[in-house]
């Protein structure tokens, strides 16, 4: 199961809106055939991991183990659990049942149904931590949702003035490509106005391999101007306003009620779209909306070097401190909120 969990994690930030799965077939303790969910609408782990078994044959005195539960309804692909009982293998062993309510138990049940031994809740806790944006989003009907910032020692996120360079950079080049990374693994990121305008952020992966996410912006007036970054066309990007602007190709307008719990409009809205995974970027108060609703999963606080000593405060958070990663002069701590 550690090997399923290794090749699981090979899938991160490209099979949404499917969970990443891990697949290892072993025959007489040996492994025969290995597989991962690679993108949505392509195949399952388990049929990856079957494929590559050179001698079918086998396949009747194997066990298979998945992080998973296999699936047992049809989707894009066919259910894995048929294919399971077609090929006989004998024995599954499950990391973690699905909470997806079209498959919960129900792949399971399939496979017993068929005769198949099966093996549930073997490391379980880590096969839910892969897949904790596909569990929030299942059991929580909102994304899940990571508070991001850059302060200095002085706990402070940005100076008071920024007439000479906008954003101010106060990390280094080795956390701003962790923070690009960031985005390649997540689906969609947000920011408020002030930052919009201020930083004119393009919010799009440069720094690492992958896709860029939806880029969110909360633009209450509708008074920023489609000449700034983030609505440059090089990704997506959804605007949250309470003013009648008709959408273009490339940018969509969400009217919503400022005076009703903003935070959790907005996590309606992305679990409507099948986001599972949100980061928000900025600015103070934008971070502190969410914070003060509760509505977050991870903290990343980068500390760098910068100095300056009259500026934004950085929010205040309470959380368990999970990792704490020195980048030359930057700290990266990750806090969970439990």
């Amino acid at each position: 199961m550690l090997r399923a969990l290794q090749l699981a994690k090979n899938g991160l930030g490209s099979t949404y809106p499917n969970p990443m799965v891990g697949c290892v077939i072993v025959y007489n303790d040996k492994i025969i055939g290995e597989g991962w969910h690679h993108q949505a609408g392509q195949a399952h782990a388990e049929v990856n991991a079957i494929e590559s078994v050179k001698d079918k044959a086998l396949l009747k005195n194997s066990t298979i183990y998945v992080t998973l539960e296999p699936c047992s309804h049809f989707g894009k692909t066919p259910p894995c659990a048929d294919r399971i009982i077609a090929e006989g293998i004998p024995r599954v062993v499950v990391g973690s049942t699905d909470p997806n309510p079209k498959v919960s138990g129900n792949g399971i049940k399939k496979l017993q149904d068929a005769g198949c031994e099966v093996v549930n809740g073997v490391l379980e806790n880590q096969c839910r931590e892969i897949n904790k944006r596909f569990f929030t989003f299942q059991t929580k009907n909102r994304p899940f949702i990571i508070l991001k910032w850059a302060e200095n020692s002085n706990r402070l996120i940005a100076p008071l003035s920024k007439d000479h360079q906008a954003p101010v950079w106060i990390t280094n080049i080795f956390s701003r490509q962790i923070a690009h990374k960031m985005r390649a693994q997540e689906q969609a990121i947000l920011i408020g106005t002030n930052t919009a305008h201020s930083d004119n952020p393009s919010l799009t992966t440069r720094d690492w391999h992958g896709a860029s996410p939806l880029r969110i912006i909360i633009d209450r007036r509708g008074v920023l101007s489609l000449d700034l970054n983030a609505f440059d066309g090089h990704a997506k990007t959804l605007v949250f306003t309470e003013v009648d602007i008709d959408n273009t190709e490339t940018i969509r307008y969400k009217k919503v009620d400022f005076n009703n719990d903003l935070p959790n409009q907005i996590c309606e809205t992305l679990y409507e779209l099948n986001i599972q995974s949100l980061i928000i970027e900025g600015g103070a108060q934008t971070l502190q909306y969410f914070i003060a609703a509760n509505l977050w999963d991870e903290a990343y606080i980068f500390s760098g070097a910068t100095s300056f000593s009259e500026g934004i405060a950085a929010p205040t958070i309470s959380g368990r401190i999970i990792t704490e990663t020195s980048l030359v002069q930057d700290q990266l701590t990750i806090y969970k909120n439990d």
